[in-house]
């Protein structure tokens, strides 16, 4: 299947972690050419997303050398292994959580959707996780639903204008995903697997938007109307 991402610039923002290097090879595999940014990269454009304007220079930067953004993929977040399980009601993590993960994506859509709703065209994907439909940890839980609502105001506020948004929720990401999926846990995925997905989401021929798509599995035994 053509994805039609030939020509087609796309910036993904956490490139160089697990999930985002696939994405990068993925869209690469199918001839977009991808700009990778991190806080730190030594192939792409410099980006701390938690600062509003390293984020508009990096998107200027964009703009300036390729002259359009037809998809943004936002994959940077700590790790769930770096959030203390001993804080997990601690306010203070939660905020910090909430503006390197939430804050982060809405951040960054906001810098890329004026050029894309200009272009009448774009893409926007954010990875947020399953932890989202899960108790356990406020921490885990909040930063992940608040993304996943952000994502959907998003798509919202922008239908009818060829920007479309979406989230996309793993549960736990293994180079080898184990195919049993455990009462009251999401299904495994693989990087490369979400980086299928995230690839589809980004493209021109996904009419999709305003959806948050879990991949792996769906927690079992958790029923969402």
């Amino acid at each position: 299947m053509d994805l039609q991402l030939s020509g087609r610039v796309a910036l993904v923002v956490g490139g160089e972690g697990l999930i985002g290097s696939a994405v990068v090879s993925q869209l690469r595999e199918e001839a977009a050419t991808v700009v990778v940014a991190s806080r730190r990269t030594t192939e792409g454009v410099v980006i701390d997303a938690r600062d509003d304007q390293s984020v508009r220079a990096g998107v200027a930067a964009v703009l300036a050398e390729h002259g359009r953004i037809d998809a943004l993929v936002v994959t940077a977040a700590p790790s769930a292994q770096t959030l203390d399980p001993a804080r997990s009601s601690d306010p203070a993590q939660v905020l910090d959580a909430f503006d390197a993960k939430a804050l982060v994506f809405l951040r960054l859509a906001n810098a890329v959707i004026p050029t894309m709703r200009d272009a009448g065209y774009g893409r926007i994907v954010a990875v947020s996780g399953q932890n989202a439909w899960l108790t356990g940890s406020i921490t885990g839980s909040v930063r992940n639903a608040a993304t996943i609502v952000i994502a959907k105001n998003l798509a919202d506020s922008l239908a009818g204008t060829g920007v479309a948004v979406n989230a996309v929720n793993p549960g736990i990401v293994r180079p080898d995903p184990a195919t049993e999926v455990q009462p009251g846990s999401g299904g495994q995925s693989s990087p490369q697997q979400i980086a299928d997905l995230i690839t589809f989401l980004a493209s021109p021929i996904c009419a999709i938007s305003g959806e948050s798509i879990a991949i792996g599995h769906r927690v079992r035994g958790v029923t969402l109307l």
